[in-house]
């Protein structure tokens, strides 16, 4: 078949740009489809001075082919801001100046196809077929490989889905909302980065003057992402593969405690945050207009003339824990969660997944297929926390990863990937054998 694929992406995020940078020059004949019209990452949640929490290095090339000309420092070059750059002094960057790396990224790469979404994914036995909705139409596409990296969804708790309005709705939409807040009461559900940029600026007044904003989050208080050397250790090559040599029992003990290495607000927020509350307080006498309320968790919620939602208080336990909020606005910064785009609902029952449901990947991100002894490869971009750790659905090793996919499909080294050594000793080779075995 003349027009088959080497490899088709679904999705055209920071995962599959990085592999489709990766690949720009090599032979192997490549597309990524993408059903935005105009790239673009997370629009509603470009709030005024939100930071990145991974350095601009670990950008989609960087660690893995530093003179790729889709590397953040050429980026800061071709747009005439680097001496600029430089003088800043910046230990991050924007959210808002990396996502428009990312779209001068996209637009560099010819095998990104904006504009194209795939509606179904088909299992020939030899290749897929991909039925992708274009701007010139429907069109067939056949391919050897697959790289799924579609994006996660929004995590609505249960009792909050049926509510969902103009005024209850998930953080991810809210600068493409813009709602106005002047004189409301509003609630603001979830503890991590997103809640805090979220509180900032409702009571900087960036949507109007709200009446009292009620912070609530489940963790015990307000708490710091652990970003220190040794904890950042956990994010590289080298640790991936020592977590992939844990059984899945304790794989997931192990990521329930490094929850905060990934999930918790940037110091400089939080300090930021409590000056805020401070001059609120003290200078301007306004101690009403905030409330704070770390150790609980949302389990109930209503809505007559306003929204009734019933906490429940850890610190107490349920016994006699419940507590009541009313507010006008329901701002449910409650992060993310996996989902497999539907387009490949065709494939669901053939791909192997763990018991609790989640997919089984390999070294190289790729799951099997039940009974496919075809050799070919399907990659899944993102999801796999439980198979490679909590740097797996972060920016932090982008180019890593995608090296991983590119060597794979390849059959060679076509980057040097090879894990680097580091201070830590996380396992003696003794205990590797036994691990292993």
């Amino acid at each position: 078949m003349s027009n088959l694929l080497d490899l088709a992406g679904i999705g055209a995020g920071p995962f599959n740009l990085a592999v489709a940078a990766l690949m720009r020059d090599k032979s192997l004949s490549h597309r990524f489809f993408e059903a935005k019209a105009e790239f673009s990452w997370h629009p509603g949640l470009m709030l005024p001075g939100a930071m990145m929490q991974t350095s601009y290095l670990k950008d989609l090339v960087t660690p893995v082919d530093p003179s790729n000309p889709c590397s953040f420092l050429m980026y800061l070059v071709e747009n005439k801001r680097f001496y600029d750059f430089l003088h800043a002094e910046q230990r991050t960057v924007t959210r808002r100046e990396f996502a428009d790396y990312l779209s001068w990224a996209a637009r560099r790469l010819d095998s990104i196809q904006m504009n194209s979404r795939v509606q179904s994914v088909v299992d020939n036995g030899e290749y897929f077929e991909l039925d992708v909705h274009g701007p010139n139409g429907r069109e067939q596409v056949h391919t050897k490989n697959l790289c799924v990296a579609a994006g996660k969804k929004p995590n609505i708790p249960e009792c909050s889905r049926s509510l969902l309005s103009d005024n209850c709705f998930h953080a991810l939409e809210i600068a493409l909302r813009n709602p106005d807040v002047s004189g409301k009461r509003v609630a603001v559900i979830g503890g991590g980065q997103t809640g805090a940029e979220v509180v900032i600026n409702l009571l900087n007044k960036h949507w109007g003057r709200p009446q009292k904003v009620t912070w609530v989050s489940r963790r015990s208080n307000y708490l710091p992402l652990d970003e220190t050397p040794f904890t950042n250790d956990w994010f590289t090559p080298e640790y991936v593969d020592v977590f992939r040599q844990l059984s899945p029992q304790r794989r997931e003990e192990v990521i329930a405690e490094q929850k905060l290495a990934s999930d918790g607000i940037s110091p400089d927020t939080l300090k930021e945050l409590y000056q805020l509350f401070y001059r609120l307080v003290h200078l301007e006498k306004n101690s009403e207009c905030v409330s704070l309320m770390p150790n609980r968790e949302l389990v109930g919620m209503s809505h007559r003339c306003d929204y009734q939602l019933q906490l429940e208080n850890r610190l107490l336990g349920s016994a006699d824990g419940t507590e009541w909020i009313d507010a006008d606005i329901v701002i449910l910064c409650t992060g993310l969660c996996e989902a497999l785009p539907p387009c490949m609902a065709p494939l669901q029952e053939q791909i192997a997944r763990d018991r609790e449901g989640r997919l089984l990947l390999d070294d190289a991100f790729a799951a099997k297929l039940s009974g496919d002894e075809s050799g070919r490869r399907l990659y899944f971009l993102g999801t796999g926390r439980s198979s490679h750790g909590i740097a797996e659905p972060q920016l932090s090793l982008s180019a890593w990863r995608a090296a991983q996919v590119v060597n794979d499909l390849h059959g060679s080294a076509e980057y040097d990937n090879q894990q680097t050594s580091n201070f830590m000793k996380w396992i003696t080779p003794q205990a590797e054998q036994v691990a292993v075995a």
